[in-house]
């Protein structure tokens, strides 16, 4: 799903930002050498409102982000162009890759939700005190 903050025109910005990237996925999934950067997920496109600028989030298993970054961003130009004539339209925006670390931020989350509400001792409560017997 993408990401998007114009109101102008906030259906045609989405679909346009669905589309990019759809067909970003595929043509990265082509164009990018997996044992250099990893397998690399798409998990949002951002448009600016001018469609002249796209943020384009992803995520990346078997690699550095930094690593998939640089990939990215080296293929960013030759993207850009085959992009412009899968879509058809006067302006194709210019492509800028990010880490996106939300989904490393839930996976920490729910990683502590768990720990929480794993059954056993709490560090809160006192022990229950020995039998003197």
């Amino acid at each position: 799903m993408s990401r998007h903050k114009s109101k102008s025109i906030p259906g045609r910005n989405l679909r346009l930002a669905d589309q990019i990237q759809k067909d970003l996925a595929g043509l990265i999934q082509r164009e990018i050498d997996v044992s250099r950067a990893g397998l690399i997920t798409l998990s949002g496109v951002e448009l600016s409102a001018d469609y002249a600028h796209a943020k384009v989030y992803f995520t990346v298993m078997g690699a550095e982000p930094e690593t998939a970054t640089a990939a990215l961003t080296e293929k960013a130009g030759w993207l850009h162009s085959l992009l412009y004539k899968m879509l058809h339209i006067h302006t194709v925006p210019r492509l800028h890759f990010v880490h996106d670390v939300q989904i490393a931020r839930g996976i920490e989350m729910s990683a502590l939700i768990d720990r929480a509400n794993r059954p056993g001792p709490v560090a809160d409560e006192p022990d229950e005190p020995e039998d003197p017997r």
